[in-house]
């Protein structure tokens, strides 16, 4: 990547501040234009999404509130990767902890991304499940909220509205709608 025209040089980096969900860093960088100075990062650990619809282009989220942007609004279910655990099974895990349903059949990898790749590296990965079933109440008390069927006909207007939290859940939700009405993106 150095030879790529734009490309940044980094020299190494030191931690300001680490903890299990969030660590800073000063990175040690050359930008294009010759400059190098230390440069502020943020690393937050891998989060796993559980996208599950059902037959009836339903999609399983929690109306719940997030005191940081002070908001109410949908999310999908997911959380942090623990150690030792994959996405995937990160994905399932929490998706029963937070609604008591349970995702059935093999998921599909739908999509990872970097929501914002300028100072956070923030990986996130998302699972499709097209069937779950109910196994109980939630277990996880914190993830308090209403668990609901949301018809996907409501995403835009949703998003609209600003009523889906978090890049993990727009970003799932309009990919899939894209991916399911477009067929697969083509990729240049």
């Amino acid at each position: 990547m150095v030879d790529q025209h734009g490309a940044w040089r980094r020299f190494g980096e030191r931690l300001v501040y680490d903890n299990r969900w969030v660590k800073v860093g000063l990175a040690d960088v050359r930008a294009p234009n010759g400059e190098r100075w230390e440069y502020h990062v943020v690393h937050l650990a891998r989060i796993a999404i559980a996208l599950i619809v059902n037959d009836r282009d339903e999609v399983l989220m929690l109306w719940r509130y997030r005191f940081p942007t002070d908001q109410w609004g949908y999310e999908l279910l997911g959380g942090m990767v623990e150690d030792g655990e994959d996405s995937v099974g990160t994905a399932a895990r929490e998706a029963v902890e937070e609604s008591g349903w349970q995702p059935l059949g093999a998921p599909e990898h739908l999509i990872s991304f970097e929501p914002l790749p300028g100072q956070v590296t923030a990986p996130v990965d998302v699972y499709l499940w097209r069937a779950a079933k109910h196994i109980g109440d939630p277990t996880d008390t914190e993830e308090t909220g209403r668990i609901e069927w949301v018809p996907l006909n409501r995403v835009v207007e949703l998003a609209r509205r600003q009523e889906l939290l978090g890049s993990g859940t727009l970003i799932a939700l309009l990919y899939y709608l894209g991916t399911s009405l477009g067929g697969t993106p083509s990729i240049s």
